[in-house]
């Protein structure tokens, strides 16, 4: 429990010179009623000035409905402060810490009440769950005395904590690129082998299997072949996410910026990928490094999960810690496989990124971006802004990127429509 000096409120100030004033002017033209207001001032003048702030002991228990809330769900919190100590608050105002990653969306997280010793307060509001850990802040307690001309402010901590790790569900599947490793899977190769679409016939040899043996052909000519399939094989893919401040940009304040809404995305897709045998990853583009190797498994969705509600580097707001753009990219070439494909996540607000896009997808990792947009057409600023980001746009997939404009709409129906268009 920390404590601030009583202050003065200032809320009766001028109440002396008023009085002054009025005696002043009741004097020469003997008016009793001036003499009235000016005795009435006096008395609140001394009423103001008699008695400090009391000081405060208080205890807070903040019980929430849901410690591990899914996101977008609501969780009642609900906060008792006791007064503890051997003085009566006449006036207390009690505001509770609200993590800033928290949206009250019910009731208010405040109370003003008064409290004798031994009793207790109790509020209650409810917030709405957003991915990440939230720390609640102190609870801040202004505490007046009776007249309200002084105060002192308590602050009281409880350590309470929310968790809300993403849900990691698939709402339809990547669309991905060639580039895959020898492993069996779902990308369509070029390589004949066993699989499901038609690729060549060959000669038959000793130790086919008879499946494979084209019998309509034997039929006709009594030649012997063996068909052969276009082997479908696993992608090593890498869900990069854009977590500079430049890339925390947002078309009001009540939508999520684009860092947000990127994490969700690549919750989704690590999600879908992962279910279809593909080997996924998870890196950051930013202050805060962040690198989690392509893998498989049930263990390795759930280190994902942790990490994309934990993890500094998709904070709900910009780290504070300097970038150095070069060494960044550096050390992310190092990490990657040289088989691995990338799905960047980024709203591309500046050229710089729509740069480093190019150089990895011309290093070799064929590259997918998905852009959440967080432009707005109402200002002559905002329209330039949205042009310049659609020129980028233009510019990646003159380059041969392939690059979803996500827009209002949902991620799936985005994604489906993108994988339409690339099959024609």
């Amino acid at each position: 429990m920390s404590y601030v000096d009583a202050v003065d409120t200032e809320h009766w100030a001028g109440i002396g010179a008023l009085a002054f004033a009025a005696f002043a002017l009741g004097l020469p033209f003997q008016r009793p009623g001036l003499f009235l207001v000016a005795l009435v001032g006096v008395g609140f003048a001394a009423y103001a000035r008699f008695g400090d702030a009391p000081a405060a002991d208080l205890t807070v228990d903040r019980d929430l409905s849901e410690t591990s809330p899914a996101p977008d769900s609501e969780v009642t919190v609900t906060v008792t402060v006791e007064n503890t100590g051997s003085a009566t608050l006449p006036d207390l105002r009690l505001i509770d810490g609200v993590p800033p990653g928290l949206s009250v969306t019910e009731g208010t997280a405040r109370l003003g009440t008064a409290l004798r010793p031994g009793k207790r307060a109790t509020f209650s509001y409810t917030v709405t769950a957003t991915r990440g850990s939230h720390e609640w802040e102190p609870l801040t307690a202004v505490v007046r005395n009776a007249s309200g001309s002084r105060e002192r402010t308590v602050e009281v901590d409880s350590g309470t904590t929310l968790r809300c790790l993403p849900t990691l569900e698939a709402s339809s599947d990547l669309p991905l690129r060639g580039l895959t490793t020898p492993y069996s899977g779902r990308v369509a190769t070029d390589v004949a082998g066993s699989g499901l679409e038609f690729h060549s016939t060959r000669e038959y040899r000793r130790g086919d299997p008879l499946s494979r043996v084209d019998w309509n052909r034997y039929a006709r000519s009594g030649e012997l072949s063996t068909v052969s399939f276009r082997e479908e094989r696993a992608a090593t893919v890498v869900l990069l996410i854009d977590s500079r401040e430049a890339a925390y940009r947002a078309p009001d304040e009540e939508t999520p910026n684009a860092v947000e809404r990127s994490v969700d995305a690549a919750g989704e897709a690590f999600s879908a990928l992962l279910s279809t045998g593909d080997r996924v990853g998870i890196a950051s583009y930013g202050p805060e490094a962040c690198w989690l190797a392509p893998a498989t498994g049930e263990r390795h969705r759930a280190t994902a999960r942790r990490l994309l509600a934990d993890h500094p580097a998709f904070s709900v707001s910009p780290s504070e810690e300097p970038f150095y753009p070069s060494i960044a990219l550096r050390r992310l070439r190092r990490r990657l496989p040289a088989d691995a494909q990338i799905v960047l996540f980024s709203p591309v607000t500046d050229d710089y990124i729509a740069t480093v896009a190019e150089r990895l997808d011309a290093y070799g990792h064929q590259l997918t971006l998905i852009s959440p947009d967080p432009t707005v057409d109402d200002a002559a600023p905002h329209r330039l802004a949205r042009l310049e980001r659609d020129t980028r746009l233009r510019r990646l997939r003159s380059h041969g990127i392939r690059v979803i404009d996500w827009g209002e709409r949902p991620l799936a129906v985005e994604l489906a429509r993108a994988t339409r268009r690339w099959s024609r």
